[in-house]
């Protein structure tokens, strides 16, 4: 046990920037589909739409899960008439995987396009100069995968290589800036498009008095997509690189195997999520944090004094995750936001606050995107209990 109670972790770190230059993000967009569904309003909702107001007790109990989340609204890429339509998908229990799959097969790569236009149009250079595609998601396992209609959708030379990362988990993001990070800095010129894009189809059911943890994730999660671009050396006609990608961990947490727990059934996805799980997190955080900056020779006196883009997991790891880390009250304030506007979106919600902490910081005229500090740190977490790291060095705009 470490000196910040955190388990003993081993992880491996990948840092191995060659032709010059260390990977960095040269472009950010995300996109959220146009339904949505209000958190205060959203238990009458869905024990209507569920036709499940018959169990009054239950519903006061998600009612009081919705009030916790901090969450305001969230947005999905499934319709109010949808659901009417399809009631095999707002039952607890149906064979529904079928309609629940055709909507993941359509929603997400042309979500996830909508969000790569977007990032590409912020790196200032034409879709066909990529030469590379790392694509995440959670929301299905289809083949031809996502990442071949993507392909297609942005008009990119069927020659482009691409990476599919299919249930990676709420880390996927990070997990998919790593993945571009090494093909970046192995390749010369490369310049990789990473998109995350996540459609709640599979995951959305009725309630039920045996299964709690289904009622958690109807309150935390929602849908939306984002994408970067990753390259090396940006030459005169890109614009100026936002964050560098300096290292990588990847982290299981001992003893965490049940905490969370996702399985795809012929209703669909059923996750069980173990109440403990903010309590892993923060306990963990502690020691993975102090490792990173201590291999980098990183001699800080707070954490307040780097950045900080956390995964929108929920309330409880958020705050967590603060009080271990002794950060300041504004130093989640993007993830904290991403949280109330759009709840928890799984792979995309790193890409979500990375966009808000570079926009908070723009219009505040900040020296870097990273709140005018040097160094912070993007942090993500899933089934496992997996912790996946990246530490960034957010590029001066004056440099």
């Amino acid at each position: 046990m470490g000196s910040s109670g955190a388990p003993e972790l081993t992880h491996e770190m990948s840092n191995n920037p060659c032709f010059g230059g260390r990977a960095a993000i040269l472009g950010i967009g995300t996109a959220v589909p146009v339904h949505v569904y209000e958190q205060k309003s959203f238990p009458d909702y869905y024990f209507e739409i569920t036709d499940s107001n018959h169990l009054v007790d239950l519903k006061a109990k998600f009612a009081n899960i919705c009030e916790k989340t901090s969450t305001e609204k969230r947005h999905m890429y499934i319709s109010d008439e949808w659901l009417r339509a399809n009631p095999s998908v707002t039952a607890y229990m149906s064979t529904s995987l079928n309609v629940r799959q055709q909507v993941a097969e359509e929603g997400i790569p042309r979500l996830g396009a909508e969000a790569a236009r977007r990032a590409i149009d912020d790196w200032g250079k034409p879709a066909s100069s990529l030469t590379h595609i790392v694509f995440a998601t959670t929301s299905t396992g289809c083949l031809p995968s996502a990442d071949v209609v993507l392909t297609k959708l942005l008009g990119l030379p069927l020659s482009t290589k691409r990476v599919m990362l299919y249930q990676a988990g709420c880390f996927g993001g990070t997990t998919a800036l790593r993945v571009a990070k090494d093909i970046a800095e192995s390749n010369h010129g490369a310049r990789v498009l990473v998109v995350t894009s996540e459609v709640m189809s599979l995951v959305i059911r009725g309630p039920s008095e045996s299964h709690i943890g289904n009622l958690v994730g109807q309150a935390v999660f929602g849908d939306a997509a984002g994408a970067v671009v990753v390259g090396c050396c940006p030459t005169a006609d890109e614009r100026r690189p936002v964050f560098e990608l300096v290292r990588a961990s990847q982290d299981v947490i001992p003893g965490t195997d049940d905490a969370v727990v996702v399985k795809v059934r012929q209703e669909g996805v059923v996750i069980t999520m173990h109440r403990d799980v903010p309590l892993h997190v923060s306990n963990a955080i502690g020691g993975v944090v102090k490792s990173t900056f201590h291999e980098i020779d990183m001699k800080i006196t707070s954490y307040n004094e780097a950045f900080w883009l956390l995964h929108a997991g929920g309330r409880g790891i958020v705050d967590g995750v603060e009080e271990r880390l002794g950060l300041g009250g504004e130093k989640l304030a993007a993830t904290r936001e991403v949280m109330r506007q759009y709840g928890n979106t799984r792979s995309s919600t790193i890409f979500l606050a990375m966009e808000e902490m570079k926009r908070r910081s723009e219009e505040r005229g900040m020296a870097t995107a990273g709140e005018g500090l040097e160094w912070g740190m993007l942090i993500a977490f899933g089934p496992g209990l997996t912790l996946e790291t990246m530490l960034l060095r957010a590029v001066p705009r004056n440099s």
